[in-house]
């Protein structure tokens, strides 16, 4: 039976927090429901939001050789995908990307490296690049680099860091399943050491890892608690190599519909439509518009994107525009 998601929206900006239920009612709501889901979201998204899109651009500043065992990661050390391999690039090369996301109208510009945590030398060079970009430029910088002390993000915040990546993935009691090298705990010790810094935190995960329907809006509720400002929603491609590779892809529906949950959990929190946009919800990845307010655009980590041209066609056709830089 239908519900009426559209009072499922008006509970949501009158400032009632949704729970377990509605959660698990979004993700397994029919596919006949899906325009009036996005619908849904869509009146909240704009409330908070209105038609920006804002545009993330990465980084990948150090790529491969990662002792962690992160079942979907090609990088990871129980990862045989044929990947490009790379020590730490150079200040040089790590502010020539920033120069190239502000050119292309991008709000942030995330610096990641592979590996657990980041050793002395990579922090130094990391900290030195985030000192000459904010030098230069107003652009807003957020990096990942794994596992982080209060200590250590305070030296990121003071170089110039506004804000650290460091995804939860999924579930706290799925999350053995996809790693056994670090713990769920671990990644949020580095979350809460990061925002007492005073840095600004997105974290997010990944769907289609195997997680049931209850971990993805456990995930949900737990980016609510501890309070972070974005939160990338990524759907698996798998990839070759990994132990995940012969994971069925999630429909587009499917992929939409945790969109929607995400966005009715956490309504005024950034969400964005990450890895696997363009492969998992091809012709239907414009609607990802409607419930999500930025993207990341020039591509992912090891994996190319659709193309900067073709996602500024496919927000302008829809009637959305680039967000700016808040002053």
């Amino acid at each position: 039976m239908s519900r009426s998601w559209d009072a499922m929206s008006v509970r949501v900006l009158a400032g009632e927090p949704l729970g377990r239920e509605e959660g698990l009612a979004i993700l397994g709501a029919p596919d006949e429901d899906l325009l009036k889901l996005l619908d849904a979201a869509f009146s909240v998204r704009q409330v908070y939001f209105g038609r920006d899109v804002n545009l993330h651009v990465l980084c990948n500043a150090k790529s491969g050789a990662c002792g962690e065992d992160c079942t979907f990661c090609s990088q990871s050390a129980v990862a045989s995908s044929r990947i490009e391999k790379y020590p730490l690039k150079s200040v040089d090369d790590i502010l020539a990307g920033a120069r190239e996301a502000q050119r292309l109208g991008a709000v942030k510009y995330c610096t990641v490296i592979s590996g657990r945590a980041p050793s002395e030398r990579d922090l130094e060079t990391i900290c030195e690049a985030l000192q000459r970009i904010k030098a230069e430029m107003a652009i807003h910088l957020c990096v990942s680099v794994g596992l982080l002390t209060h200590k250590r993000a305070t030296r990121l915040k003071e170089a110039g860091a506004d804000r650290i990546n460091h995804n939860l993935e999924t579930s706290r009691s799925f999350f053995p399943r996809i790693c056994t090298t670090h713990q769920y705990e671990d990644r949020v010790e580095t979350i809460v050491a990061a925002k007492a810094a005073g840095l600004e935190i997105c974290s997010g995960g990944l769907m289609g890892m195997g997680e049931t329907a209850e971990d993805r809006v456990e995930l949900a509720l737990a980016l609510r608690e501890l309070g972070v400002h974005s939160i990338p929603v990524n759907f698996l491609d798998p990839r070759e190599g990994t132990p995940l590779a012969n994971r069925p892809r999630l429909s587009p529906q499917d992929c939409l519909r945790a969109l929607v949950m995400f966005r009715m959990i956490n309504p005024r929190t950034d969400i964005r439509a990450a890895g696997g946009r363009e492969a998992l919800l091809g012709p239907l990845q414009v609607f990802s518009l409607y419930v999500a307010n930025s993207i990341f655009t020039q591509g992912y980590l090891t994996t190319a994107g659709q193309g900067y041209a073709e996602d500024m066609a496919m927000i302008e056709a829809a009637g959305f525009k680039i967000g700016k830089i808040e002053a």
